[in-house]
């Protein structure tokens, strides 16, 4: 069974986000293991002259290495993903490279109509520079409009036509997480362009 991180794009403490992620660690237990990853305590990025990242920051990176997959869930925030989540991802790509050629799905919630769209589109263009180098599920978004009503009680989502979409991406997914492993031929090259790749060097 595959292993996923699915990590919590905001450090906000009610977060539809979050619920989201949590629906599908329990909604796809029996396909796989979901752990939720928070970022919250991870400090500001202030690159370290010795690239020692900081514990919280090192934690979230040997997850996401030894995970077979990543699911992120992003709100938006000025058409844009939280300054929290790209403050994460710059540590992540920093003396590490836990994300070079890991597959990662996208998600989002949001308050209003579109579902957190242009911050999925900012969170692609984020986790396809040089110094992460994902791979990322391509022709797939999961835009969950008006969250603050998407969920009942127990925490599941409502619209019975979100989940069978949600279901049918998340099968995809699975699909792109075993097709991503044979591609594999060129990792070894890739992680040490992202190591090698300095922007102060072009």
């Amino acid at each position: 069974m595959n292993k996923f991180i699915g990590l919590v794009g905001t450090n906000s403490d009610h977060s539809t986000n979050r619920k989201l992620l949590q629906f599908m660690k329990k909604h796809f237990s029996d396909k796989a293991q979901i752990e939720l990853v928070e970022i919250r305590d991870v400090p500001m990025f202030n690159k370290p002259e010795n690239k020692k990242l900081p514990a919280s920051a090192q934690e979230i990176a040997d997850k996401i290495s030894e995970a077979d997959g990543v699911i992120i869930s992003t709100p938006e925030y000025d058409h844009a993903v939280p300054a929290s989540l790209m403050n994460v991802l710059n540590w992540l790509s920093y003396g590490v490279f836990p994300f070079v050629d890991k597959p990662v799905m996208i998600t989002g919630a949001s308050y209003g109509t579109l579902g957190s769209s242009r911050a999925q589109a900012h969170l692609r263009q984020i986790l396809d520079a040089p110094e992460l180098k994902a791979r990322i599920m391509p022709s797939s978004e999961f835009l969950l409009n008006h969250s603050l009503q998407a969920f009942d009680e127990a925490g599941n989502l409502v619209d019975e036509q979100q989940v069978e979409t949600l279901e049918g991406l998340f099968d995809d997914f699975l699909t792109f997480v075993s097709i991503t492993n044979q591609l594999n031929h060129a990792h070894s090259i890739n992680r040490e362009i992202a190591e090698n790749f300095s922007w102060e060097s072009i």
